[in-house]
Parts: C-alpha cells; sequence; structure tokens
C-alpha cells in the first residue's frame, strides 16, 4: 500500500512538473507579445514613424504565429524538445533583435530599414517562436490530464493571457526608470529574462511514459484524411468559428483603452486594462473547465457567443459608448461588455485543443491544432485593422477631458461585430455536429 502510495504521488508530481510548470513558463512568456500597446507608441516616437506604421508589426507577429503553427505542428508532433527549443529561440532572438533595430532607429530616425527590421524581428521570428512555444506543451498537458484535459490546457493557456497583466506593469516601470533608450533596453533585457524561462520549459517538458503514438501516425496517416472521419463542413465549422471569435475580440481589445476613456475612465484606464487581462485569462481557466463537465464541449462556444451578443446588442441599443460618460449604469454595461469579450476571447482559445481532440483523437492533434491555429494568424490581419477602418471612416473625433475620441466610431465596431457573432453562433448550432467525446 506504501509503495503504491509513493508512486502515484511520484506520478502526480510529474504531472506538474513535466506538463503544467513548463507550460506555464513557455506561455507566460510567449503571452507579453499581447503587451504591444504599452510600447507601441513609444517604439514609433523613437524611431520617427508613425504609430499605424509601427502596428503592423503586431499584426504580423500574430499572422506568423497561425502560420507557422500550421506548418510547423508536424515537428511538434514529432518531436515537442525540437519545437519547444526552436521557440525558446525564436522568440528570444525576435526579442533581442527587435531591440537592435529600435536602437539603430533611434540613431537613423526615419529609417525604413530600422522599420523593416522590427517587421522581421517582432512580426517573423519572434512569431514563428510564438507559434511553435504555443503548440508545444499543449498535447503533453492533454496526455498528463487526461480526465481534465479543458482544465490542463485551460491552465496554460489562462499563462498566455495573464501573461499581459503580469508583463505590463513590469515593462511600464523598466520604460519609465531606464532613462535614454530604455525602450531598447528592455528588449534586450527581456530577451534573457524569457530565454531562461523559456529553456528551463524546455528541459522539463516531456510526454507521459505510457504514451505511444497511434498506429495510425506510424502508418503516416495524413493530416486530411484523420479531418475527413467526419463530415468536412465539421472542421469548417470548428476554423471559422474560432477565426470569427479572435477577429471580434481583437476588433474590441483594439478599441479598449479610448473606449475606457470615452466613458470618463481615463483615469482608470491602466487598471481596467489590468481587470481585462485578468478576465481574458479567467475565461481561458474558466470555461475550458466547465466544459470539461459538458456532454459536448461546443456547448461553451454556444455560450460564448450568445453572452457576447447579448451585452453587445445592450450597449448598441443604449448608445453606452457615446452615452456613458456620467451614467452608472451605461458605463456598467459597456465594462460588462468588455470584460465578457475578453473571457469569451480567452475561452475560444482554451477550449480549441479539447474540442479537436473530442473530434479527431489524440494521435494527430498538434497538426490539427496547429492548422487551426491558422485562424488566429488571419484573424490578427483583419482584427484590428477592420476596427481601425472603421473608427477612421464612421464618425468625428471630438475632445473629451483633453483627450481626442470617436464615440460614434467605436459604437459602430459593435454593428460588425454583433453581426460575426451571430454568424458564429449559427455556425455552432447548425455546422459542428456533436462529439460526444467519443475519440478520447
Amino acid at each position: 500500500m506504501g509503495a503504491s502510495a509513493k508512486e502515484n504521488k511520484g506520478w502526480r508530481a510529474n504531472k506538474w512538473i513535466r506538463a503544467a510548470v513548463p507550460a506555464l513558463l513557455l506561455h507566460c512568456s510567449i503571452g507579453t507579445v499581447y503587451c504591444w500597446s504599452i510600447f507601441s507608441q513609444e517604439i514609433a516616437d523613437y524611431i520617427g514613424f508613425s504609430k499605424g506604421a509601427t502596428e503592423w508589426a503586431f499584426s504580423f507577429a500574430i499572422f506568423f504565429l497561425g502560420m507557422s503553427a500550421a506548418f510547423l505542428g508536424n515537428i511538434v508532433e514529432k518531436d515537442i524538445h525540437k519545437s519547444s527549443l526552436i521557440a525558446t529561440i525564436c522568440f528570444a532572438a525576435g526579442m533581442a533583435g527587435t531591440g537592435f533595430f529600435i536602437y539603430y532607429g533611434g540613431s537613423h530616425r526615419g529609417n525604413i530599414l530600422a522599420l523593416i527590421g522590427i517587421y522581421v524581428c517582432y512580426g517573423f521570428i519572434m512569431g514563428v517562436g510564438l507559434g511553435t512555444g504555443y503548440l508545444s506543451p499543449v498535447k503533453t498537458l492533454m496526455l498528463w490530464f487526461k480526465d481534465r484535459k479543458g482544465l490542463a490546457t485551460g491552465l496554460a493557456v489562462a499563462g498566455f493571457g495573464a501573461a499581459k497583466a503580469i508583463a505590463s506593469p513590469i515593462m511600464q516601470a523598466m520604460l519609465d526608470n531606464l532613462g535614454e533608450g530604455g525602450i531598447y533596453k528592455m528588449f534586450w533585457i527581456l530577451a534573457v529574462v524569457y530565454f531562461v524561462m523559456m529553456f528551463v520549459g524546455h528541459l522539463l517538458l516531456k510526454k507521459p511514459d505510457d504514451w505511444h503514438e497511434p498506429q495510425s501516425k506510424e502508418a503516416k496517416q495524413s493530416i486530411m484524411s484523420v479531418i475527413k472521419t467526419k463530415p468536412i463542413a465539421n472542421y469548417v465549422g470548428i476554423w471559422l468559428m474560432f477565426y470569427i471569435n479572435i477577429t471580434c475580440g481583437l476588433a474590441l481589445i483594439s478599441q479598449e483603452k479610448m473606449i475606457i476613456k470615452c466613458i470618463g475612465l481615463a483615469s482608470f484606464a491602466g487598471i481596467l486594462s489590468t481587470v481585462s487581462a485578468i478576465f481574458n485569462a479567467g475565461g481561458r481557466l474558466g470555461f475550458s473547465a466547465w466544459a470539461d463537465t459538458m456532454k459536448d464541449r461546443n456547448t461553451v462556444y454556444k455560450i460564448i457567443f450568445i453572452l457576447s451578443i447579448a451585452f453587445t446588442a445592450l450597449v448598441m441599443i443604449t448608445g453606452g459608448i457615446k452615452n456613458g460618460e456620467g451614467n452608472t449604469l451605461l458605463i456598467i454595461l459597456v465594462l460588462g461588455l468588455i470584460f465578457v469579450v475578453n473571457a469569451g476571447y480567452g475561452g475560444g482559445f482554451s477550449n480549441v485543443p479539447t474540442l479537436l481532440s473530442d473530434h479527431y483523437g489524440m494521435g494527430s492533434i498538434s497538426a490539427i491544432h496547429g492548422i487551426t491555429l491558422s485562424a488566429w494568424g488571419f484573424a490578427g490581419l483583419t482584427g484590428n485593422q477592420m476596427a481601425n477602418w472603421i473608427v477612421q471612416h464612421f464618425g468625428q473625433e471630438v475632445e473629451s477631458h483633453g483627450v481626442m475620441v470617436n464615440p460614434t466610431g467605436y459604437q459602430c465596431v459593435l454593428y460588425a461585430t454583433i453581426v460575426l457573432y451571430v454568424i458564429a453562433l449559427l455556425l455552432s448550432l447548425f455546422l459542428v455536429k456533436p462529439s460526444g467525446k467519443a475519440a478520447k
């Protein structure tokens, strides 16, 4: 009995040390890509370009995250140590390279080489690190936590979401205290810190000893043939509702700070941004853990879309963004919308790998998950840009407490997102069939 208890204790220690801890080390590092808004204006000012020009670096990072996950998913499937090492090197090198080109841009203001260098380093090189780093621990977690796959993946993906809340005040403090050139010095320091964190995660990450890849993998069954074990419309529905959820989330989150200022809470913008990041992380963990208790994991997406539609509709009907300043009820509605969308955005991410495993099994989950993350890449190009285009072409800027805002423009963004959320709900209802969790 004592030996059995000791063996069980060792197994429990292993699943945390070999899966949960390395996943958090990897995801808490790469998740800082969402801190871009903290320093994007500083980069633009330092290298002598507009904020709009530098914003493309973030869009490229998300695009190449999705594309690298799609094209390198098979490497993750075959060797998580190789993929996690690629992630570590690319993410740290991309961050250090971004720092170098910011430094170069400060000495050669307005030089296009500095801007292109930031696009390549922050967008492409870091993007590859993001995609491989995001994928590497996911299958391992689901293998170690077989009975609570949603909780396990939610824990790691919550680390990705929480990274912004953790790192934002640290980055702001560094920018405030590193003096002249603090922006590029910050990147160099963080490149070293994140390399160490991710390298430790890389060393610890390990699949369970009793896991053997299915025979179908050994027979080199193609990913498409695995997907075709269900009607192809089923996978298309999953991809599209994932894409729409990210697009809508990015559209609102990219305008979040200005919306907060628009309703008269400019002095609380920093605090509320941290709270929304906590909702983002909480949605990743809460929705995925909740989905573990459901017969059909797709039900959680229906809940996410219904909540998003309801809060968006309420703010649209009441004109909450335009009329919110000084009205406590409307302020609560607008903040509720921001928090619900953040939670649903995070929950959409954490439930994708487990939803896919329920439909298609564990054998090729890293590769299938990687292909599905291409939706994230395309949403990275469309979400922010769609919202920016709407704000630029609808309404007009007015001054509010010394800040230029466009209440009508932000309100118009909601007309686009509610239509997309309704489409996503219809996809979830009619195209994605119940899995019954048959493929475990």
